[in-house]
């Protein structure tokens, strides 16, 4: 059984959990209470020196970087539904995952820490920044959607979770676009069993 050392306000974290109960992997859950501090703790750096969530223990192993840990999954158990073995169709899954983290979850990041996190004392020119961005990535999104079923192809892949992470993210600052195809899509993905599991675990920590 596979530990996951998360957070439920990490989309990060979301991402991981999605493909775990969508494809019903055996693993325990561990909430690790950034507030507190326990991502900074010797126990929590001795599995990711960057003192960040998400990251997954399998036996011995250790592995950080949420989209690292959803490629070993997909690998680890032949799920070439959502992370493909044809060349192409691989490439492409990549493509998008890193179009994600290297566009789309920074500007998430500034808009939604600096807002709905730090609130009056958040940086506003990251904010102003993060909306910029994102007014550039968000036509490229809404193209590709109105073209595709999914961001990688016709069928749901690995990269689908790591960009509804990001949006779901945007929602709590009142950010996420909402252009037709991107919200098709949205409501789409929302509906999957692994994803409302995610932002199941969003929604409760919300409530409390």
């Amino acid at each position: 059984m596979y530990t996951l050392h998360m957070n439920p306000w990490s989309f990060y974290a979301r991402r991981v959990i999605a493909l775990l109960a969508q494809c019903d992997l055996p693993h325990d859950l561990r909430e690790v209470n950034m507030m507190a501090g326990e991502h900074r703790s010797d126990a929590f750096l001795a599995l990711n020196p960057n003192g960040q969530v998400p990251v997954l223990v399998d036996g011995d192993l250790a592995l950080a970087e949420s989209n690292a840990i959803l490629r070993y999954l997909c690998n680890r158990h032949g799920l070439d539904d959502w992370y493909p073995g044809d060349p192409w169709a691989r490439a492409e899954v990549d493509r998008w995952l890193d179009w994600t983290q290297c566009r789309l979850a920074p500007a998430t990041r500034d808009i939604v820490f600096n807002t709905v996190f730090l609130r009056e004392q958040g940086n506003k020119a990251e904010v102003a920044k993060g909306h910029e961005t994102l007014a550039g990535l968000a036509p490229i999104l809404e193209e590709r959607l109105s073209k595709s079923a999914h961001v990688a192809g016709p069928t749901p892949t690995i990269a689908d979770l790591a960009v509804f992470s990001c949006l779901s993210q945007l929602v709590l600052a009142q950010a996420r676009p909402a252009t037709p195809s991107i919200s098709a899509w949205y409501d789409g993905m929302g509906a999957m069993k692994g994803v409302a599991v995610a932002e199941g675990l969003m929604a409760h920590a919300m409530a409390t």
